[in-house]
């Protein structure tokens, strides 16, 4: 199988008391693409986001997922990171008395072999926090703890931006977000410096208007039903789900 590629073929998922999901979704994602994911509510998205990083809530019935070649669908959440997935979740949970600069170096630690000092680590991550549009003041805080949820989200995209995945599924990363925050997001996200496979789920184009996705596909009931380019999306917001429930 190839290297650059993110494979999901034929997965089935199950909620941990047995209840069937997802009903045997294939996506192949290479390096540097954007995938947009869109469905109604209750489609499956976000079980497909938490089942392909590992969420003991969820299980794999059937079918595969690998990365750059190597089969990841038994990986432990830390193992699927270090190999280089990234999820930036629906709604960041805060913890409490844990330093987020602190949390987040030891992550970049535990993905590369050269360990960055803390003193290196606070002036790398300040730098990309002003892209952000946060103040200083963010190492200094508990991870999440008093965010709004703007901030949750933009705190997910800092630590995007800082562990440098080869590929990252970000689950709603627009929801919840007013037009300043939503800008500053997408353009973080354009500016990447470094190759990224991308899987956005969203409800809606919003965030599309942003970022052009190079290929959009349709989740629903738990099966992908369509795939097309950016202009799916256009006719999602035009005419909404109706025709493909």
């Amino acid at each position: 199988m190839k290297k650059d590629y993110l494979v999901i073929k034929d997965l089935v998922v199950c909620t941990k008391e047995g209840k069937e999901i997802l009903h045997g979704v294939s996506l192949k994602i290479k390096k540097g693409e954007t995938h947009a994911l869109m469905g109604p509510n209750g489609s499956g998205k976000s079980t497909l986001a938490q089942a392909l990083m590992g969420h003991p809530g969820f299980v794999i019935t059937k079918g595969t997922v690998s990365l750059n070649g190597v089969d990841i669908t038994k990986f432990t959440p830390d193992q699927k990171s270090k190999a280089g997935l990234f999820l930036g979740f629906q709604y960041p949970v805060e913890v409490a008395g844990v330093n987020f600069s602190q949390f987040l170096r030891m992550a970049v630690n535990e993905r590369n072999d050269k360990k960055v000092s803390p003193i290196a680590f606070k002036n790398q991550i300040l730098e990309k926090a002003k892209t952000l549009s946060f103040t200083e003041e963010i190492v200094k805080r508990s991870l999440n703890e008093g965010f709004s949820g703007g901030e949750k989200k933009k705190v997910e995209i800092l630590q995007l931006e800082m562990l440098k995945p080869d590929f990252a599924i970000l689950d709603e990363p627009d929801s919840g977000l007013d037009v300043d925050a939503l800008r500053y997001i997408a353009k973080a996200i354009k500016n990447l410096d470094f190759p990224l496979g991308l899987l956005l789920i969203t409800h809606y184009q919003r965030i599309l208007h942003f970022i052009k996705p190079d290929f959009v596909h349709i989740l629903v009931n738990g099966k992908l039903i369509k795939s097309g380019d950016h202009t799916l999306a256009e006719d999602i917001e035009k005419n909404g789900y109706e025709k493909y429930l």
